[in-house]
């Protein structure tokens, strides 16, 4: 079921076996460029994200159309990007448009092998020209109770990411209280104060945060120096949580994806 608009879509997977563990991939595409816009990257990009073998991908920065960029560039897809990335492999997506501008428009979006049942793009924006937006996706994994993701983006602002932190927690607030959350993204947070607007609990927590005591070192690619992805859980449990720094990964973006296998 391909989704663009919200409406809720549905699909039978009561037969299916019940699933208890899946993988989770967050990457900033960089509106599909290297870093400085040096070359177009799309379709190594996708390759890569086809590699991780990924159920779950959260991408940040992700053109829904660009029509300078298609005159301009040789191989530039026909689809928008997200579905191009989403190809044959991830049957569900989902587009946030946050940013439109006269050539097209980019946002946040999500890749689920499992059916997404309906999704909607919360506006965080608070003044500027910077538009951002929270992708909150309701995805039907077998055996489990209804598995909340939220693909985020926050500002370039300190002031502007507070607000936009408290806004996610009132989304949080407002979902039921023993349901499955993951959220994750590019909170742009190099001041390390999300944590402590979001509040963390002990039903919340950050995947490499818990396991190496540490948030992810992430931006710039290729000389990380700044915690700015991250990925969070709430009644569920992380597992090898991994920074994939290496090749082809340092060269497809300005930020280092992150991984996790999640335990339902």
């Amino acid at each position: 079921m391909n989704l663009e608009a919200g409406s809720p879509g549905f699909a039978n997977v009561n037969q299916a076996p019940a699933v208890h563990r899946v993988k989770v991939l967050t990457v900033n595409t960089h509106k599909g460029f290297t870093a400085f816009n040096r070359r177009f990257i799309l379709p190594e990009l996708r390759e890569a994200v086809r590699s991780t073998q990924a159920d779950i991908v959260f991408l940040q920065e992700v053109l829904g159309s660009h029509d300078r960029h298609a005159a301009r560039y040789p191989g530039w897809p026909r689809t928008s990007q997200y579905e191009f990335l989403a190809d044959s492999m991830w049957s569900d997506f989902a587009y946030g448009r946050n940013a439109v501008y006269p050539d097209g428009h980019h946002g946040n979006a999500l890749l689920s092998k499992y059916p997404i049942l309906e999704h909607r793009n919360l506006d965080v924006s608070i003044t500027g020209p910077e538009r951002r937006g929270l992708l909150h996706c309701v995805l039907d994994v077998p055996g489990q109770r209804q598995v909340h993701a939220i693909c985020v983006h926050l500002s370039l602002l300190e002031r502007h990411r507070q607000k936009q932190l408290q806004l996610l927690r009132r989304l949080l607030d407002a979902l039921p209280s023993d349901a499955p959350v993951i959220i994750a993204g590019d909170f742009n947070d190099w001041q390390l104060r999300g944590n402590h607007t979001l509040g963390l609990q002990h039903d919340l927590h950050e995947a490499f945060e818990r396991h190496h005591g540490l948030l992810a070192r992430t931006y710039p690619a290729r000389l990380p120096l700044l915690r700015l992805d991250r990925i969070y859980l709430r009644n569920a449990d992380s597992h090898a949580p991994r920074i994939l720094g290496h090749r082809p990964w340092t060269h497809l973006s300005d930020h280092l994806p992150l991984a996790v296998e999640v335990r339902l």
